[in-house]
Order: C-alpha cells, then structure tokens, then sequence
C-alpha cells in the first residue's frame, strides 16, 4: 500500500475535550492544532457541536483522512473508553462522510503527551489546556510512522 499525500488530522476524544492535530500533506510530521469542547449538546441539526467543529477543521485544512485514537489497554482488551469512542466515531463517520475516520492504537498517548510537555516546563493548568491537542499528536504521528513503515 502506497502512502497517499494529503494533510490528516488526528483527533483525542477525551469525555470533556477533544484534541486535534494535523500533518504536512507528506505525512512527515504531526503538529497541535486546537482543543475542542466536547459537546453532548447538539447544534440546531442534531450533531454535537464539537463535531460540527471537526467538520470544519476537515474542510479548512482539506483533509484526506481523520485518524483518531482508540484506547487499548496495555495488555490489548478493549474497555469502556474504548467503546465510548468506537460510538463517537461512528457517529463522526456520518458527519465527515466521505472523508474517512480510522482508528489508532493510542496506547499510553496522553501518559507521553504529559511527560514530554512537563519536560519542556509546561506543567498545572498551561498543561491541561494543551495534552489534548499533544495527544493527539502522539496519536496522529505514531500513525503517520506505522504507514512509513509498510511502505
């Protein structure tokens, strides 16, 4: 399988925010882009208002393929979070139809988000307000890195 270009946009579903990274059309690296208020609400239309905001970040940045992290438990098995966000991207599926969502193993992704970001100083609150969108990069550029490999 050839690695097509297009920007990709990775997405950590978290139960209160959703982070959202992007790559370069090479698919070389994975960079921030926003955190998003998850939404149980729904917009006038009946979707949730933090998807109609994934719509537009597909739209503006023209992407080709959203990946988003599945939380797999260290030894494998699939959990509730797992399930929570199997529901939400079937649902996002039908909002961003056709551009397609995968699913990513996202193991341990937030654990290294917060480690890296400590790292660099950035602890507390500062933290808190960016290790969605740092997840997301893990999630996006651990895929990216997946991809490069079996070609």
């Amino acid at each position: 399988m050839r690695f097509t270009r297009g920007v990709r946009l990775g997405v950590d579903v978290g139960q209160v925010r959703v982070g959202v990274a992007k790559c370069d059309p090479d698919g070389i690296l994975a960079s921030p882009v926003v955190t998003v208020s998850r939404d149980q609400e729904t917009g006038d239309d009946g979707t949730p208002k933090d998807m109609v905001e994934l719509a537009r970040l597909v739209a503006e940045h023209e992407a080709t393929e959203v990946v988003v992290g599945l939380p797999v438990a260290l030894n494998g098995r699939e959990g509730v979070a797992a399930g929570h966000v199997r529901a939400y991207v079937e649902r996002l599926s039908a909002v961003l139809a056709p551009v397609p969502v995968l699913l990513a193993d996202e193991r341990m992704s937030t654990v290294v988000a917060s480690r890296r970001l400590s790292e660099r100083g950035v602890k507390g609150k500062r933290q808190r307000a960016v290790v969605d969108q740092a997840a997301a990069v893990e999630i996006l550029q651990g895929w990216l890195n997946a991809q490069r490999r079996q070609t």
